[in-house]
């Protein structure tokens, strides 16, 4: 009878042991995933400010080949430059609110 105790008592805490290992090494990778998350977060932070400037200077070079143009071209420089000026104006509206 105390062999059979024991004997369960042993199987018992071989399962236990099992199961503690696993715990630490879900905490382990849930750090480990976690330190991942924010290196993936500070880079996705420095791609979208990458993307702002390039669209701008996107936006730049493209002003400056409706300036270079034709006079044929004046109108679509004028839209464009009107287009630039809306949006100035909606950041504008947007810091005095």
């Amino acid at each position: 009878m105390k062999n059979d105790y024991q004997s369960v008592l042993n199987s018992l805490k071989s399962k236990i042991e099992v199961i503690i290992g696993k715990y630490e090494q879900v905490i382990s990778d849930n750090q480990r995933l976690s330190q991942q998350l924010e290196i993936c977060k500070e880079e996705l932070i420095i791609s979208k400010d990458k993307i702002k400037e390039q669209e701008e200077k996107l936006n730049r070079l493209q002003l400056a080949e409706a300036f270079t143009h034709s006079s044929g071209d004046a109108k679509e420089a004028r839209d464009k430059i009107g287009r630039i000026v809306k949006e100035i104006d909606k950041c504008i509206a947007l810091l005095n609110d």
